[in-house]
């Protein structure tokens, strides 16, 4: 994505300062006191474990200045509710409130707009999940979500699947270090038959210029619709064997036609 980017939101991120625990202990205890230069230390101190959060975010087309930003909104939230009585190290409380607020970015900038309450119920729905998951030591079901909120479940599940970041038919699933695999090339399409096809016969001459296992792909993948797999499966080949051959026959056949 952008992580050969040295410059973000103007900081050098190959210069980024480090804090030892006693460091941080000490920041944080003079930033309780008040003190604004402690503050600014622990900030500049901490951005990066801001940069090694939003690095899981990588699959997804956003701005990294954008999303360095509001990291360290989450930051500044951590370090001003940090409890110095827990027993914890500041880093292991403030990934969760960095990773919470890019999350909560990332769903009210969807493409997809949600309404305010849809978009509520399923807050309080992921926060009950976390809090169930963690009194019962596994994952919650929606049904026990439903029950723990008094809502029902079907409420419950459309309100989750509402904030699911929706993907691209052109997102890669798999990359054998050649050609990449799309999702699109895993979706069948019944809608494909014959006579689209043979009516032009610009494109059988064509086709009657690939070889056999080219022809009987083509004629599987789009007289048939069957996806990659299912083709490689039953041909014994690999599906990024079958995405080469596939997109290699089309090209023929478009120099043909």
């Amino acid at each position: 994505m952008y992580y050969n980017k040295v410059d973000i939101c103007g900081v050098n991120t190959a210069k980024l300062k480090t804090l030892t625990s006693e460091e941080k202990k000490a920041l944080l205890e003079r930033t309780r006191q008040g003190d604004a230069e402690a503050r600014a230390r622990l900030i500049d101190g901490n951005l990066r474990l801001v940069l090694s959060v939003i690095q899981r975010f990588g699959s997804r087309r956003e701005n990294l200045d954008d999303l360095f930003q509001v990291g360290c909104i989450g930051l500044v939230k951590a370090i001003d509710h940090f409890d110095l009585e827990r027993e914890v190290e500041f880093s292991t409380y403030a990934v969760p409130m960095i990773i919470g607020e890019v999350r909560r970015y990332l769903r009210d900038n969807n493409s997809i707009r949600v309404s305010r309450s849809m978009r509520d119920l399923a807050y309080r729905a992921l926060q009950t999940k976390e809090k169930l998951g963690r009194e019962k030591n596994r994952e919650a079901t929606i049904e026990e979500i439903a029950e723990e909120l008094g809502e029902k479940k079907e409420d419950i599940t459309t309100a989750m699947e509402s904030i699911v970041e929706p993907i691209s038919l052109y997102d890669p699933l798999y990359n054998d270090g050649t050609d990449s695999i799309f999702v699109m090339d895993q979706i069948s399409d019944d809608s494909c038959c014959d006579d689209v096809w043979l009516e032009d016969i610009a494109l059988r001459e064509a086709m009657k210029k690939l070889s056999e296992r080219e022809r009987a792909i083509i004629n599987m993948r789009f007289y048939k619709g069957r996806t990659q797999m299912e083709i490689a499966a039953e041909i014994g080949i690999s599906q990024a064997q079958v995405s080469r051959l596939e997109k290699a026959a089309l090209e023929r056949i478009k120099k043909q036609i």
